[in-house]
């Protein structure tokens, strides 16, 4: 009897695979978040799997960067590292942890060919070398909008509008958008006595708190050499931080970025109808180091768990081009939502309009995008100087029709479209 040795069954740790009646859910799930995301007028790119591992370095990605599955050089490259003992130097390539970092380097390198603000999609696998345990994979999906061009605090607004949106429309409904900026928090940290240099590493302790507690992270940051006057003040006061916007305000002086955060909360609770909640939490940091102001994250009541994050990250793509691009994008979390929904069922091409507002009207033009879009497929546009150069574009991309907002509101049709 001849012993044949056979390869192992089980899937990589953290890696999975899917039956065709969970292939299918993905399937249909997918298909419905890219449908609500383009009928905001979102336009779908890809980008490949693999990175340069400089680029991938480079990138602040936070405790990310320690999680980059890395390509080895291949053949004679590889060797010569090995030979000369240039153990840091043995990978040139690495797979992509997100998907923010490989849009910067699209953006910067196509740039000439896309308009402004550049509003795209991104849904792939992203890669992270995690100790696989429940909720922690490997592998997993990503479903991304962003926003490149436009430091306007219309796009937090339209962003995290959207994504509201989308979960509502794959019956995900009892959730709450928490939102926080940066900027606000860096400014308190200043305020207990830490040094500029030191920010963005105590931001990276902060946002272990719900993890690890009062007393960890007074630990890591008296462990990272800190000043222990300063962090056993900081520390102390965590029992007792500002609850919302109101409060913070009152103890550390209104300011632009506060500002521009009540305009968030005050247009995203006008457009929620009361389907969803939106509230101030000084806690919220958001583990990645690029983010550079307001940042947000979706928690899911009803399961206790964070299911989509984002935020503004203005300076990556300057590392590509060497000038500051405004930024910011919304991740909705599939595998989290996946799970959710595995033991129910969720969902057609329809015409395109385009919704033209001026800018007093912002708020009430999403409204009334909303309230056709069982009908047609629409996007907001700021009206521009010249309405016609506009409006020829429009129709060379394919669309039916255009409402001017609040000058009739009936739709128009474009030349060549037909009833």
């Amino acid at each position: 009897m001849v012993y044949i040795k056979t390869m192992k069954l089980q899937t990589v740790k953290g890696m999975n695979d899917y039956l065709p009646r969970e292939a299918d859910l993905r399937d249909t799930l997918e298909s419905k978040i890219l449908e609500v995301y383009k009928k905001q007028g979102f336009q779908r790119i890809y980008t490949p799997i693999v990175e340069d591992i400089e680029n991938l370095d480079k990138s602040d990605g936070g405790e990310n960067l320690n999680l980059i599955f890395k390509i080895l050089k291949r053949g004679e490259k590889l060797e010569k590292a090995i030979e000369n003992k240039n153990y840091n130097d043995l990978s040139d390539m690495g797979l992509r942890y997100d998907l923010t970092l490989p849009l910067s380097r699209f953006f910067a390198c196509h740039k000439n060919d896309l308009s402004l603000p550049f509003k795209t999609i991104q849904i792939g696998n992203v890669y992270r070398a995690e100790r696989p345990q429940k909720g922690r994979d490997r592998e997993f999906k990503q479903c991304d909008i962003d926003i490149l061009g436009s430091s306007s605090n219309k796009c937090e607004i339209e962003l995290i509008d959207t994504t509201s949106r989308t979960l509502l429309a794959i019956n995900i409904d009892d959730f709450v958008i928490k939102i926080n900026d940066r900027r606000l928090l860096k400014n308190m940290l200043v305020s207990f006595g830490f040094k500029e240099e030191e920010l963005d590493s105590v931001c990276i302790t902060f946002d272990k708190l719900d993890k690890i507690g009062a007393s960890g992270v007074e630990k890591e940051l008296l462990d990272k050499g800190m000043s222990e006057k300063v962090v056993r003040k900081f520390c102390s006061s965590l029992t007792n931080l500002p609850k919302d916007l109101d409060e913070f305000v009152s103890l550390f002086g209104e300011s632009e970025e506060s500002q521009n955060l009540q305009q968030i909360v005050d247009g995203v609770e006008n457009l929620s109808e009361g389907k969803y909640q939106i509230k101030f939490d000084l806690t919220l940091v958001r583990g990645q180091g690029y983010y550079t102001g307001v940042v947000f994250e979706i928690e899911s009541k009803s399961f206790s768990c964070s299911i989509g994050g984002g935020g503004r990250y203005d300076n990556l793509i300057g590392k590509f081009t060497g000038e500051s691009v405004p930024a910011v994008g919304f991740s909705i979390g599939f595998e989290r939502i996946f799970s959710i929904l595995k033991d129910r069922a969720p969902l057609q091409r329809q015409k395109k309009v385009a919704v033209i507002y001026e800018d007093g009207n912002f708020i009430e033009s999403l409204k009334f995008q909303k309230s056709i879009q069982d009908e047609f497929t629409t996007s907001l546009f700021e009206r521009p100087k010249k309405l016609g150069k506009l409006l020829s574009k429009l129709e060379n991309e394919g669309y039916y029709g255009f409402v001017v907002f609040n000058e009739g509101n009936e739709i128009r049709l474009l030349n060549g479209q037909d009833k």
